[in-house]
């Protein structure tokens, strides 16, 4: 096994009624002033933001609220946390929802704590991060695993930009997680979580690290057969508290880096899937399925082998050379993202072909003018983001 250092400082309150404890938790943490984070209406309709309102309010907590979190976190509105929770002297910000809401309250703790500095700076590397102020979550959607992880996405809206940061300072210190509270979530909203979920889990499976990791490999393939399973329960009946609850704790864990130890990420299908959502505003989870099988058939003679041994632990398959099983595997994933209604290639998520125009803006944008490569297991840059771009064009 590779060595590795692993640290996850959050702590999870899991289960029915996991939201009844948000002030007990806050109380004992010390804060004294919060900010509440929320995206839609559907927060106050369902009586979950009011409630979490009402512990405050009879444990004697100070709170401002701010709302309006859409998927593909802006820039503007975190702009607009920041200066909140300034005036308001938040010393936690509590995030009421998913992985937009919780990405934007760890933007706004960075921004408060760092009121000289630009918040958008810290995403484009001009200035580095040092310190920033705790953030909790309750969250209503099983996808990012935001609520336990180091990394969280911005998108500037003017400038079309969606970068990620990583950061120790990113991760939460407290995270409530009760399934019930995701058994409303629009069907669309569910596939697409679960399948980020799936798809932070490979991109720390199919990395440039070819040593054994035993055990790493099989909480991998175990949680990616998980939610795979448990999905395929939860698009029949939302309220099955088992199938949304395996969900829920495997984003959690994936995110945390637990399937990552003695390994690495490789994340170039996340870059690509973020130039797709921040020129078209699309869903996260989409964009993955969307690029994944055209970027699994272009790398995959890297490492057949990762990919044949990926197609008879995940998927059961024998027989055949490597090369032939890990076609087979990726055609397995490439039916499963097809079975709960997700796109698999680009004119399926659009409804349209990407111009050669647009393949080569994205292309440019996704590697910063080719200066960079995306990711290590087979490195991109903008020929070859451009090569798979192109591929899932069609």
């Amino acid at each position: 096994m590779q060595s590795f250092t692993y640290q996850c400082p959050t702590k999870i309150i899991f289960g029915r009624g996991a939201e009844d404890k948000v002030a007990e938790e806050l109380r004992a943490f010390g804060a004294k002033s919060i900010l509440l984070v929320y995206g839609g209406a559907s927060a106050k309709k369902s009586g979950l933001l009011p409630k979490i309102e009402r512990q405050l309010t009879e444990n004697g907590i100070m709170f401002q609220v701010i709302g309006g979190v859409k998927p593909n976190p802006r820039l503007s509105l975190v702009r607009e946390g920041v200066r909140t929770a300034i005036s308001a002297h938040s010393d936690f910000i509590l995030a009421i929802g998913g992985g937009s809401v919780i990405d934007t309250a760890k933007a706004i703790a960075h921004g408060a704590a760092n009121p000289d500095t630009d918040v958008w700076d810290f995403w484009t590397g001009r200035k580095p991060l040092t310190k920033s102020m705790p953030i909790g979550s309750v969250l209503t959607l099983s996808a990012a695993g935001s609520e336990t992880s180091d990394s969280a996405v911005i998108t500037d809206e003017e400038n079309q930009r969606k970068l990620g940061l990583n950061t120790p300072f990113n991760r939460p210190a407290l995270a409530f997680m009760n399934p019930e509270l995701t058994y409303t979530v629009p069907k669309k909203q569910l596939t697409a979580g679960a399948c980020d979920i799936l798809m932070h889990t490979l991109e720390r499976y199919f990395t440039s690290v070819k040593a054994t990791n035993l055990l790493t490999d099989r909480v991998a393939e175990s949680l990616i057969k998980t939610v795979m399973e448990s999905l395929a329960v939860a698009v029949k009946n939302q309220q099955d508290y088992d199938a949304m609850s395996e969900i829920m704790w495997a984003g959690s864990v994936s995110h945390t880096n637990f399937t990552e130890l003695g390994r690495m990420k490789d994340f170039s299908c996340h870059k690509l899937g973020h130039e797709l959502s921040a020129m078209f505003d699309s869903t996260h989870g989409e964009t993955l399925t969307a690029v994944w099988p055209s970027w699994a058939k272009y790398v995959y003679q890297d490492d057949p082998a990762r990919f044949a041994h990926f197609a008879k632990a995940v998927f059961g398959l024998t027989g055949g050379s490597d090369k032939e099983l890990a076609e087979k595997g990726i055609a397995a994933l490439t039916d499963f993202f097809r079975s709960v209604d997700m796109p698999v290639n680009i004119p399926e998520l659009l409804g349209r072909p990407l111009t050669e125009s647009e393949i080569e803006t994205l292309a440019d944008r996704g590697t910063a003018g080719d200066t960079k490569k995306l990711g290590n297991f087979h490195p991109l840059g903008k020929k070859e983001a451009m090569d798979i771009y192109t591929l899932a064009n069609s």
